[in-house]
């Protein structure tokens, strides 16, 4: 007779949940997405059901199909989480974990003794009196987005005037930006994947490097043994990013992500285990499985929307010109400055490498036409 293999529901159906289904289905492991559409990107390929997340009712009779609810996004409130909680579901990570990646400010008061820049949050400008600073929206801000570079107390103003309270933080002046994805299990197994280079154009990553190449390998290893400590010290339990500024040798925090993330779209040709496949066994409580690279380097680009509307004819000219590339697509409407995929190379020469997956971003995103 054969055994019953779990079902995992997740909240959100957009590309990340569209890239967990093929690890979903190599596992044996059952999948629905609680989608805000038919249309989702992930609710294209897999079994969903519709409803709006900050619906507690709605999400209770979709946890009845499931036997453990995670994420793709960090938009549900922590009251429907705790509320599904309350009810018995397992949901993972917890919202005691989840909270940091929401809460900007309580992510700093939690990690307040790891290396950060100097934040504070105010509510009246006066309480700043140095700039430049950086300020954020407590939650709700992503890829950019709910996140000023503030030059003027006039300014700071003018932001406050539209959100009641901010998160200020001190400006580093950084050699690079980081990523390391860490994973972890309910009986606190936890993995890395080597630290991953992100190149940002307008607060938007379009470029990820991996191994970051700025890195010693010293401060990779830091980065590393940084990222384990933070899973351990939030209790998560499955996939997070931790962004780190880079200054020399020093590293400075800068956000917390508890899910499959941008800065980890790279491990699915370039790592042994995906971050997507991670998530699920770490959520599932199995053992997690190997992150080693595949080879010497995985650079990945980010397909921004742009003029072209036809995301598939230039297959034709991307797959003649270099047969090595791999390609996601999202299947989103094309809008600019959305991303509507991305493409993968995975080898030994790092420049070559960079060449391809710039050249394929920026010819499918509609900068180039050759």
């Amino acid at each position: 007779m054969r055994e019953r293999f779990p079902t995992v529901g997740i909240i959100g159906a957009g590309q990340l949940a569209r890239m967990t289904v093929a690890p979903a289905l190599s596992l044996g492991v059952n999948l629905i997405l609680f989608a805000d559409s038919e249309l989702d990107s992930g609710a294209q390929v897999c079994k969903h059901k519709v409803g709006d997340y900050k619906d507690l009712a709605a999400l209770k009779e979709f946890a009845k199909l499931c036997d453990v609810v995670t994420f793709e996004h960090e938009l549900v409130p922590l009251s429907v989480i705790r509320g599904l909680e309350a009810e018995g579901v397992q949901v993972y990570p917890p919202s005691s974990a989840f909270e940091f990646s929401q809460d900007k400010a309580a992510m700093r008061k939690r990690l307040a003794g790891y290396p950060a820049p100097r934040s504070q949050v105010i509510t009246d400008s006066s309480a700043v009196t140095q700039y430049p600073v950086i300020a954020k929206k407590i939650s709700g801000g992503y890829d950019g987005r709910g996140v000023w570079k503030v030059e003027s107390e006039d300014q700071l103003k003018e932001i406050l005037g539209s959100n009641p309270s901010l998160l200020i933080e001190e400006l580093i002046d950084f050699d690079s930006e980081i990523a390391v994805m860490v994973a972890r299990s309910p009986h606190g197994q936890a993995t890395t994947w080597a630290p991953t280079q992100t190149v940002q154009v307008d607060g938007i990553c379009t470029l990820t490097i991996t191994p970051a190449p700025t890195l010693s390998d010293e401060v990779a290893s830091k980065a590393q043994a940084l990222a384990l400590a933070i899973a351990d010290e939030v209790g998560l339990i499955g996939v997070m990013a931790v962004e780190i500024f880079v200054k020399g040798d020093e590293l400075f925090i800068n956000e917390l992500a508890m899910r499959a993330h941008n800065s980890g779209h790279w491990s699915i040709e370039g790592a042994m285990t995906s971050q997507f496949e991670q998530h699920l066994r770490a959520i599932l409580d199995l053992p997690l499985g190997e992150t080693s690279m595949t080879a010497p380097f995985a650079v990945m680009g980010n397909i921004l929307g742009g003029e072209k509307g036809d995301m598939y004819r230039p297959y034709l000219h991307l797959m003649a010109r270099n047969p090595q590339l791999k390609f996601h697509q999202y299947m989103k409407d094309v809008r600019p400055g959305r991303k509507i995929g991305h493409v993968n190379a995975v080898g030994e020469n790092l420049l070559e490498l960079t060449e391809i997956v710039q050249h394929a971003r920026d010819y499918m995103s509609g900068e180039i036409d050759e």
